[in-house]
């Protein structure tokens, strides 16, 4: 394309070789979560409850009822992103018409996801659900004074990470497995360290057996704070990065867990010094862990910029999280995915050792003279390479296609 000659020209006069960077990004995985196309409803018979923390807002037409609708949604999504991906599934979505509760699943209840995912070639990577439960309804799981509760998630926790190393060694990549746990208290606790030391305890129990590196690698997650926990979260960033570094977990940072003035870009360099793989939840919260459509603003970019100048890329694990019913949920996707994939390449475009020597030399001047510089480069016809080579609409073109499988899928009711 003569537009992109023309754009790769310029970055070349930056000493930026933008083939490269397109050779690069290809090969970042973007963990996409299934929970966004049906408002984190799930598939099980017999669900219980809800709550944990967990609400997704609006009824647009067109949710995914079944696993074949969520499994339709989703290819036609990935066949709009550019490069080679993964799907994050949680543990209420498995595809079965048996019953079984969450302390009785097996990999036989989601073998048809991986049997899906082989055949368009994504990955999949998998979460203990430990939400949407009678077992939850305290809004306590791992960390429930009442043993018998405890128990039921500690088993469901390790039936999951069965699974999980299942689908790792079925797929031939690790399996990411996450840990989120809604544990917490609506009004000022007591006794927070009781309540820790029996989490810390669950998790010890959950991952007593060891499982094999190349088939699964297990995460956990923190949060700040959430509906109907307010006053205290007993899984908090501090307690899952001791317990992380200490057990050789990997920690999961979500965008949208911390305090709205802290940066999660900030908090990478960081970490990465105390261990050895990092996750990433991308998402865009307003006020609080709302879960947006990812943009393409400034804290996905610091992010995004974070992994390329400390060279964290092959050392973290990129998925997202948000869940959004008020528009179309593929759209979501497609649009979410697409912005990470963005601001990857505009960090990728950076010319890096000049940044980086201008900043070692103390030479500030130069530092804000090139940053601001650089935004005026033509990313737009990077992209649109980057589109092209991997078969994919961008623009009017995208529109267009993503509102006719709206227009498809909205008879769903």
């Amino acid at each position: 394309m003569q537009s992109y000659d023309v754009a790769k020209n310029q970055f070349a006069d930056w000493g930026v070789d933008t083939d490269a960077a397109l050779k690069a990004l290809s090969h970042i995985p973007i963990s996409m979560h299934c929970w966004q196309g049906d408002d984190v409803v799930g598939f099980e018979k017999a669900t219980g409850s809800s709550g944990g923390g967990i609400q997704a807002t609006g009824n647009h037409p067109g949710r995914a009822r079944t696993p074949d609708e969520l499994r339709e949604d989703a290819s036609f999504a990935f066949n709009n992103i550019p490069g080679s991906h993964r799907f994050n599934l949680h543990a209420m979505y498995l595809d079965t018409q048996a019953t079984p509760d969450r302390d009785e699943i097996e990999y036989d209840h989601f073998k048809s996801w991986v049997e899906w995912a082989k055949s368009i070639g994504v990955g999949l990577d998998f979460n203990p659900t430990m939400f949407a439960h009678r077992n939850s309804d305290d809004n306590l799981t791992l960390s429930h004074p009442d043993k018998g509760i405890r128990d039921f998630w500690i088993e469901h926790g390790k039936r999951s990470r069965e699974i999980a190393a299942r689908f790792g060694k079925e797929q031939g990549s690790a399996c990411i497995t996450n840990f989120w746990v809604p544990d917490g208290y609506k009004d000022v606790p007591v006794d927070r360290l009781a309540a820790r030391q029996r989490l810390e305890n669950s998790l010890d129990s959950i991952f007593e057996v060891e499982l094999e590196d190349a088939h699964i690698r297990d995460a956990v997650e923190s949060k700040l704070f959430g509906i109907g926990v307010e006053a205290c979260t007993v899984g908090s960033h501090e307690f899952y990065l001791g317990y992380a570094i200490r057990n050789k977990k990997l920690v999961c940072l979500d965008m949208g867990h911390f305090h709205p003035t802290e940066s999660v870009a900030d908090k990478l360099s960081s970490v990465s010094l105390q261990l050895d793989e990092l996750l990433l939840h991308v998402s865009r919260p307003m006020r609080w862990d709302s879960d947006h459509v990812i943009l393409l603003n400034d804290d996905v970019q610091a992010v995004a910029q974070e992994l390329v100048m400390g060279d964290l890329l092959k050392r973290t694990h990129i998925g997202l999280d948000f869940f959004d019913a008020t528009i179309s949920r593929t759209t979501a996707w497609v649009v979410g995915v697409r912005n990470m994939q963005k601001a990857l390449l505009r960090a990728l475009l950076l010319p890096k050792s000049e940044l980086q020597n201008a900043e070692a030399n103390l030479d500030f001047t130069k530092r804000l003279l090139l940053t601001e510089e650089l935004k005026d480069l033509p990313y737009a016809e990077i992209w649109n390479e980057f589109c092209y080579r991997h078969d994919c609409a961008h623009g009017r073109s995208l529109i267009k296609d993503l509102g006719a499988y709206q227009t498809k899928v909205a008879v769903r009711g």
